[in-house]
């Protein structure tokens, strides 16, 4: 199995500034370190480098998506304020939302970089692919960057992949540990994208509940599962078999997108969710599996959060070994720590099993269901 990975140095360069840019200015944050550091996200290609794993990837170098490509998702003003903001020397559009010289160039590279990941499992080059991109993308609304995400990564790209492969129907699975709302506002009314999000239950208050499931003609195209914090393995897998699994087989997509923020990670400090590296290996092989029943396999997965600069790429590394069925050997001395202390906690509990059924008993996705001809 043939697996691409897209990255390029310059997204390390992308500048979140410091901490207090979260909150705007405040007199008593000391400044420190911004939570959105390259540090993760390079440590994770270092590991793929030192475990042998990335000379077995084949490397998909990306090239920015041009404005007029952006506004398939977001509103040509919005587009033009970003530009012109980098292109000022930089400032911010809002608490978590920065964009620095030279930022606009780099938020469309990481669009791209989505985007070149899909070309190359739809042309054939690859059988599944990841792209390592910074910033993430999916709280970017249509006229709005949000939560330091500046462009809708995820949603731009299969807008342009629908266009040039003429595809009827795309499936997107976020198990990032914050909702997808970007991603949930771009399709909301769409039919031929099934979003599906699994998140911690109010980390972005207001949005991501289980009632929240599209409008008009997109009714029933988008399922959320807002686990509460704490969940673990067992959880997770639980939405994927008994939510998420049979959705995707009433939809019958013709590719499968992940939204991959490796946030839920038990040590990240943004969220307080539990899962382990080995967690992620096992949704991964879930998902291949669903897409070689699916779609042909055509799997595509694009970075999001994950801030745990030490634990992230392990949980990386698990993801890639899965997707092209190579073990390293590489042991992931975090999760091999927290394995027996959280290990009551990986299995699904009660009032998370609830949340999962009210997903479940959702009436299906009749109207955007595939229908056999």
């Amino acid at each position: 199995m043939t697996t691409g990975l897209v990255w390029d140095e310059r997204y390390f360069w992308y500048d979140f500034g410091d901490s207090r840019s979260l909150f705007g200015a405040h007199p008593h944050i000391q400044p420190g370190s911004h939570i959105e550091t390259p540090e993760s996200k390079r440590r994770i290609l270092n590991l793929l480098a030192s475990s042998g794993l990335l000379a077995q990837l084949r490397e998909l170098k990306p090239s920015p998506v041009s404005s007029q490509e952006l506004c398939s998702i977001h509103d040509e003003a919005y587009v033009e304020s970003v530009r012109a903001l980098s292109a000022g020397g930089g400032g911010s559009l809002g608490p978590g939302v920065p964009v620095p010289a030279g930022g606009y160039e780099l938020a469309a590279l990481a669009v791209g970089g989505t985007r070149r990941a899909i070309d190359a499992v739809l042309r054939g080059e690859v059988d599944n692919a990841y792209a390592l991109v910074r910033p993430p993308g999916h709280h970017a609304e249509r006229d709005r960057g949000m939560g330091l995400c500046i462009f809708a990564n995820v949603a731009v790209a299969t807008k342009l992949a629908m266009r040039d492969y003429g595809l009827a129907r795309v499936a997107i699975v976020d198990w990032d540990a914050h909702h997808g709302n970007g991603t949930e506002s771009a399709f909301y009314e769409d039919p031929s994208v099934l979003t599906l999000s699994i998140h911690q239950d109010m980390v972005i208050p207001g949005r991501g509940a289980v009632c929240d499931a599209g409008r008009g003609v997109g009714e029933g195209c988008n399922i959320n599962i807002p686990l509460p914090p704490g969940s673990g393995t067992g959880a997770y897998l639980a939405a994927i078999d008994r939510v998420i699994a049979p959705a995707l087989r009433r939809f019958r997509p013709e590719l499968i997108l992940v939204a991959s923020g490796l946030d839920a990670c038990a040590s990240d400090p943004t969220a307080r969710m539990l899962l382990l590296s080995d967690s992620y290996r096992i949704m991964t092989a879930r998902l291949l599996e669903l897409a070689g029943e699916l779609c042909g396999g055509r799997l595509v997965m694009s970075h999001e959060g994950g801030y745990d600069p030490t634990a992230t790429p392990f949980c990386a590394l698990a993801i890639l070994e899965t997707m092209t069925g190579v073990r390293t050997g590489v042991q992931d001395p975090f999760g091999q720590l927290r394995e027996e202390e959280l290990a009551d906690h990986q299995r699904l509990q009660p009032h998370q099993d609830a949340v999962i059924a009210q997903a479940e008993a959702l009436p299906g996705t009749p109207r955007c269901a595939h229908q056999t001809r």
